[in-house]
């Protein structure tokens, strides 16, 4: 698979003002962060709306989770249509679709199975619209530009899920779960119309199609042939296939998936570690914000500050500064030891930055749609999956410390990993010929 993407510009570090003076990221930009506000109080509302029907726990559970994990299947089998059908279209129908699925939680009565095989069954969509978005954001910034632009969207989505988790509670103690998650599909009926009205028609050829495809060529905001190829799931297995097959591109998601995963599932953990330590209550709430702020933090020291080669070469240090702290769980320690340890071990999610800009350069132009799904649909998955797995290790008889610290040593295994094979910087930049249909 040859990379088509743009070179890397460079060391030319930008700044974020340059960012946000392109009108189509700020664009995608305001309405995305507005979205995981209203995901996070949709979400939350969800669960406690199934936690008060049932006062069952683990139903309540699986309400806050279920729009996680079948993110991947939909990406496996419809990931295509991101690089196929208008992005306009496709981005608008995505934020109304959503709109429409709390809307129908807010005001139909429905069975808890059903209400669960809804919120479900639309996840599966949601890295086609996703994958749409950040391939037209990856067109629009060019260079140390577009991990900028990854950065600010990174701190405005951890300063997002706050926000809303507190909206949440606030919309759920006034109004109630169902008007709370009516109160959220207005702020998705807004993104829908920002999306529609703002966002231009795109000519012909500024779509793609599938990797290895010849790209679609069917009118102005048109989509591509699916019968060409035998549909839509054929095309996006075949694509995915492709993606996976690439060694480069395959390494440089599972680098992204998992440190992310297995301090997910650390994450996870936190509340049964306050209860086993008998901390005040309230506290597991002060340690679960030290994460996210010490992603925040970190975003905004490494984009800002360090130019595209320093952060290339920060990779394998960053990802172990997300491990290193999680080892010192196993001492079981009080709340202002772990609210440092997990400060500390936010920060190093900033290694996710440097790989941006090699991640870009190695992906087909005609698939990047469908890579930017994947990719996330992938994270989202292993996100829901890592709590599971390490409640289970915590109750198989490590205790909750002893499986934060586990989480820890696996990251900084990952780590090790990822310094086997990744490059200190980017190769310099050359340039790289247009590849035929079926270049791999």
């Amino acid at each position: 698979m040859t990379p088509t993407a743009g070179p890397a510009q460079g060391d030319h570090r930008a700044t974020y003002r340059e960012v946000l003076a392109e009108p189509r990221f700020r664009l995608l930009f305001s309405t995305r962060t507005v979205a995981i506000t209203a995901d996070a109080l949709r979400i939350t509302t969800f669960s406690v709306l199934v936690f008060s029907s049932t006062g069952s726990a683990l139903l309540s559970a699986v309400a806050f989770g279920i729009g996680f994990i079948p993110q991947l299947f939909g990406s496996l089998l419809l990931g295509s249509l991101a690089d196929r059908l208008p992005p306009r279209a496709l981005i608008t129908g995505g934020y109304a679709l959503t709109c429409a699925t709390a809307l129908l939680l807010a005001v139909v009565r429905m069975p808890v199975a059903a209400s669960l095989g809804v919120v479900a069954l639309v996840s599966l969509a949601t890295p086609v619209f996703h994958g749409a978005s950040s391939r037209l954001v990856a067109q629009s910034l060019k260079g140390d530009a577009y991990v900028l632009g990854r950065s600010l969207s990174n701190i405005a989505s951890a300063g997002a899920q706050v926000f809303g988790l507190a909206l949440g509670g606030a919309a759920v103690a006034a109004l109630g779960p169902r008007r709370a998650l009516a109160v959220s599909a207005v702020l998705y009926l807004g993104c829908a119309l920002a999306v529609r009205l703002r966002l231009p028609r795109l000519r012909a050829g500024e779509n793609g199609g599938t990797p290895g495809s010849t790209g679609c060529d069917s009118g102005a905001d048109g989509g591509g042939d699916s019968g060409a190829d035998g549909g839509a799931v054929r095309a996006s297995l075949r694509g995915a296939g492709l993606l996976l097959r690439d060694r480069t591109v395959r390494r440089l998601m599972v680098a992204q998936w998992l440190p992310v995963a297995f301090v997910a599932g650390a994450e996870g953990l936190i509340v049964a570690y306050a209860g086993e330590r008998g901390f005040a209550p309230g506290r597991y709430a002060v340690l679960m914000g030290c994460l996210p702020v010490g992603m925040l933090v970190g975003d905004l020291l490494v984009g800002r500050f360090l130019r595209p080669r320093n952060r290339e070469r920060l990779v394998v240090p960053l990802v172990a500064l997300a491990g290193l702290p999680l080892l010192g769980f196993a001492a079981e320690p009080g709340v202002g030891v772990s609210s440092c340890l997990l400060l500390l071990s936010g920060l190093g999610y900033a290694y996710g930055l440097g790989l941006q800009r090699p991640f870009l350069d190695a992906l087909p132009e005609d698939g990047q749609g469908q890579a930017f799904g994947l990719i996330g649909s992938g994270s989202m998955t292993l996100q829901g999956v890592g709590p599971v797995c390490l409640g289970a290790v915590a109750a198989a008889g490590t205790g909750t410390g002893g499986a934060i610290a586990l989480a820890g040593g696996a990251v900084v295994l990952t780590a090790g990993w990822i310094r086997t094979w990744h490059p200190r910087t980017s190769p310099a930049p050359s340039p790289v010929p247009s590849p035929s249909p079926a270049a791999h």
